[in-house]
């Protein structure tokens, strides 16, 4: 009988191990979230001029594309969506992608090949991250440990928020239109290179090598993921019992937001950046402290119970929203928003006048959604799958519903916006994919808070992360 010999112990600290995770996930988050938050620029400067809203929707198209191809990039390239060196080639090319302008009909359609390449190329990031903190916690502070690697997403889109704020406010109106908003992208750039260099000073995970070097590795993760039935089951549960709903959450509490504020509302950028923004630091602990509580309750009731109030509360607090932002001329009944989104009449309404702070307060919530359903979701995946084909079963469903559900939000919504005229028709789509989730999460999914992953290699946590040095 062979004998296996126990993987030496890591040289580095859990707080290294996170920050190391965490890392490439900010930026990929910046990265979409950056595309998104510019999308009305986009619209203006690679696609046909004439019609702004099938502009704006085309752009949100894009956006969305990059999403939808995420699950395909989880499934063929896996551990390949952790390496940043591909955000270099995508992120210096678009910051000096021609205009439709300068190249026609090339402009949309270069636009869309990187994002669909970029969407492939990080569809392994988000799994890898939360797998690697998850596999280095032990089993009574997994929650707690990835509440941290939550946080990325939210910090990649705060991130954006501030370097565009601070891009636009330094320059004229028309200079950021030609060609200031490339500048927040080859900055970035910066940020990939410090990524790569922390990342490369990684080793692999205790328990995956305690797994490997007891041969219970699996040689064909396709076929044991999607090939055994009951893997199938957990897979579809997963997905639309967690992650779909947490998807349409997170989206609508933040970049949809900040949407809603700026491109229908008719809010000035300055004023929409501030609430979000402010919103977005005030609700960020609670990713932590709902990671931390999912430890002690569980994680289910937390998830599900944030889709649910999310669901039921949105409508109350849009509808508070459009009080608050005191939008001005017709834009209150047809939907259009100041220089951008052109209502059914075609008119283009003066800019709305806001009060800061109930603003503030609104999205506040909507971001404590987001925390409730996005704080335990890692440690719920890491511990719904087998560790032998963890990273392929928990990246599909997370995402597609992220890629799916959730990167399609903004243009459902806009679609249905644009269609019905009603400031509260895209709230439809969110509201009826969170109350699924809870339905069938509550009815079909195990709460997972008692797994003990170590138990699967033989062993304990005394492998994890090291107190030794840092």
């Amino acid at each position: 009988m062979a004998t296996t010999t126990a993987p030496a112990a890591p040289t580095y600290k859990l707080p290294f191990v996170i920050s190391a995770s965490a890392a490439g996930t900010i930026i990929e988050w910046y990265d979409f979230y950056l595309y998104g938050v510019l999308a009305a620029f986009f619209s203006t400067q690679f696609f046909p001029k004439g019609n702004d809203t099938t502009a704006l929707l085309a752009s949100l198209a894009t956006f969305g594309a990059g999403f939808a191809v995420r699950p395909f990039g989880a499934a063929f390239f896996g551990r390949l969506g952790d390496l940043t060196g591909r955000k270099f080639t995508f992120l210096l090319t678009i910051g000096i992608l021609p205009t439709y302008a300068q190249i026609g009909i090339l402009a949309p359609i270069i636009l869309v090949i990187l994002r669909l390449a970029q969407g492939l190329a990080l569809g392994g990031e988000y799994g890898g991250a939360a797998i690697y903190v998850a596999e280095h916690s032990p089993d009574e502070k997994r929650g707690q440990n990835t509440s941290w690697i939550q946080t990325t997403a939210t910090l990649g889109l705060l991130l954006a928020l501030l370097l565009i704020g601070i891009t636009r406010s330094s320059m004229s109106a028309d200079d950021f239109t030609n060609f200031g908003w490339r500048i927040p992208f080859i900055l970035s750039i910066v940020l990939v290179a410090l990524a790569l260099y922390i990342r490369l000073r990684l080793q692999e995970t205790p328990l995956f090598s305690r797994l490997k070097a007891e041969g219970n590795s699996s040689t064909s993760p396709w076929r044991d993921s999607f090939g055994n039935a009951a893997n199938r089951k957990l897979i579809v549960l997963a997905l639309l019992g967690a992650t779909a709903g947490q998807a349409v959450v997170w989206y609508q509490g933040q970049f949809q937001a900040l949407f809603f504020l700026g491109t229908v509302m008719g809010v000035k950028y300055t004023d929409a950046y501030l609430i979000v923004g402010a919103a977005i630091v005030f609700a960020t602990p609670f990713f932590v402290f709902f990671g931390r509580l999912s430890d002690r309750i569980g994680r289910k009731p937390i998830i599900l119970g944030g889709c649910l109030i999310a669901a039921i509360s949105y409508y109350p607090i849009y509808n508070l929203m459009v009080q608050f932002a005191h939008p001005q001329g017709v834009l209150a009944t047809t939907g259009a928003a100041a220089g951008k989104f052109v209502g059914p009449d075609g008119v283009t309404p003066t800019v709305a006048q806001p009060e800061i702070m109930p603003l503030m307060v609104l999205v506040w919530i909507q971001v404590v959604f987001v925390t409730m359903v996005y704080g335990p979701i890692a440690a719920f995946l890491v511990e719904f799958f087998p560790a032998r084909i963890r990273y392929t079963s928990l990246s599909i469903p997370y995402h597609i519903g992220n890629g799916w559900f959730g990167g399609f939000l903004p243009l459902i919504a806009a679609a249905l916006l644009s269609a019905t005229g009603n400031l509260y028709a895209g709230l439809i789509y969110p509201i009826v994919v969170a109350l699924i989730t809870v339905v069938i999460g509550g009815l079909y999914i195990r709460e997972t808070r008692h797994v003990r992953i170590w138990d699967e290699v033989s062993g304990d946590a005394t492998s994890a992360a090291s107190p030794a040095t840092g």
